[in-house]
């Protein structure tokens, strides 16, 4: 999930395919509970075979046209939503609670020093505003690859997540493996939840192994590895949208293994961006709509937890949140949220609080 980082990549997806996912471009009202003990980065790392790097190579193109949406069902209503929040309090940490009602997602090109060139666009500060306009709970990414540092500038994260507790939102740690080097994914992953957070979030969309057999088993085995490393707690999969990876690009991850990721993690939450789409698919309740009936058939779980990682925040318009709301609504799923706070709009979030849970 990244941004205008996402920029020059997008341009070149486009050339490639149809249109990819942007992705690289995702208040805690319950009782927090205190951080559980997770195996050390390292001690997990070792039980995992090191993997040889694969050369990239871009995704291959589809060999057909994409199937059309499903007809438009009728629009949801344009009124503004209600603001009361729903009454029962979100579970704590480490439960499904934190994805539950609205969230907001900040990357690494938003607050550290390394990335930004010292130039982070996110302060503590931010954390306050973010809590004044109901936002629940913060999805921060606390790795990245052009970094050597299993947890990047903590002296600055810290802080963020301090604040995020002390305004009673919940923070959820992610982190986009590469699958590269598994070891290193896993030791990445294991140290963001050792960190004073309340879950923990496996982005999932990179290509840089190229055979897609070899991602998914790398993909499982990683899965596999980080369960046995937070046991029972609750830990999400952020994934491309399934209307992506079924019909608008099907050569992008062939096989994408759904069933084996529900079975593996407690909520799914799609990166349903209908920014990025094409005509046909960018209305934001068939597109946030047809990606919850999908996964949920591809699952094989009716009742898969989901949450919505809505936007791209700066293409979306205030019908679109409408839209967006009235799919989850209607679905009954988790919640939802803006990819990302730097370009989100105040009255977005002012619709988005017909989401609130607690």
């Amino acid at each position: 999930m990244q941004r205008g980082k996402w920029v020059g990549g997008l341009a070149c997806a486009v050339a490639i395919v149809l249109v990819v996912d942007l992705m690289a471009l995702m208040a805690h009202a319950g009782t927090r509970v205190d951080r559980p003990m997770v195996a050390s980065a390292t001690e997990l790392a070792a039980r995992v075979r090191p993997t040889s790097p694969t050369p990239v190579a871009p995704a291959p193109p589809p060999t057909t046209q994409p199937a059309p949406p499903p007809a438009e069902p009728a629009p949801p209503p344009t009124t503004v939503p209600p603001t009361t929040t729903v009454a029962s309090a979100r579970p704590g940490a480490w439960t499904l609670g934190p994805y539950q009602g609205v969230g907001v997602w900040l990357d690494v090109y938003d607050w550290t020093n390394e990335i930004t060139g010292g130039n982070p666009s996110v302060q503590v500060a931010d954390i306050d505003r973010m809590a004044d306009l109901g936002i629940q709970t913060l999805y921060i990414q606390t790795a990245h690859r052009k970094s050597a540092a299993d947890v990047i500038e903590p002296e600055r994260l810290l802080p963020l997540i301090d604040q995020a507790h002390a305004r009673g939102m919940a923070v959820v740690a992610w982190y986009l493996p590469t699958l590269e080097d598994v070891p290193t994914d896993l030791r990445r992953l294991v140290a963001a939840a050792q960190l004073p957070v309340d879950g923990l979030g496996v982005d999932i969309e990179s290509l840089a192994v190229a055979d897609p057999a070899e991602r998914t088993r790398r993909l499982l085995e990683l899965s596999t590895a980080l369960r046995q490393a937070v046991g029972a707690r609750a830990i999400s999969a952020i994934t491309p949208s399934a209307v992506h990876l079924q019909v608008v690009n099907p050569g992008f991850w062939p096989g994408f293994p759904w069933a084996e990721l529900g079975a593996t993690y407690d909520a799914i939450v799609p990166m349903s961006y209908w920014s990025v789409r094409k005509p046909a698919w960018r209305i934001a309740h068939v597109y946030v709509g047809e990606n919850i009936d999908r996964i949920r058939a591809a699952t094989g779980r009716p009742d898969m937890p989901i949450h919505v990682a809505g936007g791209i925040a700066d293409g979306i318009s205030l019908e679109d949140v409408h839209g967006m709301i009235h799919a989850i609504q209607s679905r009954g799923i988790l919640g939802g949220s803006l990819y990302d706070w730097n370009t989100s709009q105040i009255p977005q979030w002012d619709l988005l609080r017909a989401l609130r849970v607690g």
